[in-house]
């Protein structure tokens, strides 16, 4: 991981950020039977509430199968209606708990993984009542092993954290004179772009930095060519741009992007990128380069552009409130398992 980056900023993929040194991320947990991670993925969830569908006769859950049951249906399900379908759902949260208690234990072991203090949960399945029970769940399962370590659902909305995040990418001293940054969060499932507050005089710890306005495409849907994909968030990025202008917010010249991967200190993509729309990895493909080449000023300069793995930025948002503890990380729950262990410094 790289340090120095363009015009004097820490560069993509950097160890060493302005609260944290990022210790590892985007770690593979391989076994027999694939990624260990994947066994703590939302598609794993999906897969063991539909395996407890199909060993009932009668399934107690109308609608879709289950990868396409709303998150809010679900919720719903555990307070309110059918007892025996809430159960199976309390079912389906046990087993998932289970699986990612036993993946944490697996990061545990590992040498940049030991001595972590506290693990925060993000991703999609945290956004719902049943992911928080899930990670409740797996909370106590940890603590009756002798595990003194925390785990906790991230302070902020899964779908805010990864843009809140991005603030934390780039140094207090260039949002000086600014309210607010440009921020892309960029998954397996959808891109998210937005205006993130920044009030560094009053709020030097950043604590109180929100998610102004944004904007969702969810690319699963479209399935598009990279070419397409690139097109639509430089689309979504000048509508931001427009909108700042609009409202008058004062825009920094900086835009943060949460991208899934190993991050080369190039800007591109070394591995990790499966599940983005085509080749992500080609060694010629570089997307803080093409943002900067076709984006418009900001406020009259020339944006600096700077990329991270997802699961880090999405981590950096929780980094104000981890001052208590030494050494931490984060685990997002999502298309696949995403990660990262971090160091405060001071």
């Amino acid at each position: 991981m790289a340090d120095n980056g363009p015009d004097g900023l820490s560069g993509h993929g950097a160890a060493h950020l302005t609260l944290v040194t990022v210790d590892t991320y985007n770690t593979e947990l391989r076994d027999k039977d694939g990624f260990g991670g994947d066994r703590a993925s939302r598609r794993a969830f999906s897969e063991i509430l539909e395996d407890w569908r199909e060993r009932l006769r009668e399934d107690p859950i109308d609608g879709a199968e289950g990868q396409e049951i709303r998150k809010k249906k679900l919720d719903k399900l555990i307070v309110e209606g059918d007892p025996e379908a809430g159960g199976l759902v309390v079912g389906a949260i046990e087993e998932f708990a289970h699986e990612l208690a036993a993946v944490i234990r697996r990061f545990m072991r590992l040498k940049d993984w030991r001595d972590t203090q506290r693990i925060v949960i993000g991703g999609g399945l945290r956004g719902s009542r049943v992911g928080e029970l899930a990670i409740g769940r797996a909370a106590v399962i940890l603590k009756a092993d002798g595990n003194e370590m925390e785990l906790m659902p991230i302070r902020h909305d899964p779908d805010e954290a990864g843009l809140i995040g991005c603030i934390h990418l780039g140094p207090s001293w260039m949002f000086a004179g600014h309210d607010s940054i440009l921020a892309v969060d960029i998954g397996g499932t959808n891109v998210r772009v937005g205006i993130v507050s920044v009030n560094f005089r009053k709020d030097p710890t950043l604590e109180k930095s929100a998610v102004i306005v944004s904007e969702v495409w969810r690319h699963a849907d479209d399935e598009p060519t990279r070419e397409a994909a690139v097109e639509r968030l430089v689309a979504m990025l000048n509508e931001m741009i427009r909108y700042a202008e609009k409202n008058k917010h004062q825009l920094a010249p900086f835009i943060g992007i949460g991208c899934p991967g190993l991050i080369r200190d190039d800007g591109t993509i070394e591995k990790g990128g499966q599940n983005l729309p085509g080749n992500w990895e080609h060694k010629d493909f570089n997307l803080p380069q093409l943002l900067r080449e076709v984006l418009p000023s900001i406020n009259g300069y020339e944006p600096s552009v700077l990329l991270h793995n997802d699961a880090v930025v999405q981590g950096l948002s929780a980094a104000p409130f981890m001052r208590d503890v030494g050494h931490w990380g984060v685990m997002t729950i999502g298309t696949g398992l995403g990660n990262a262990r971090f160091t405060n410094r001071r």
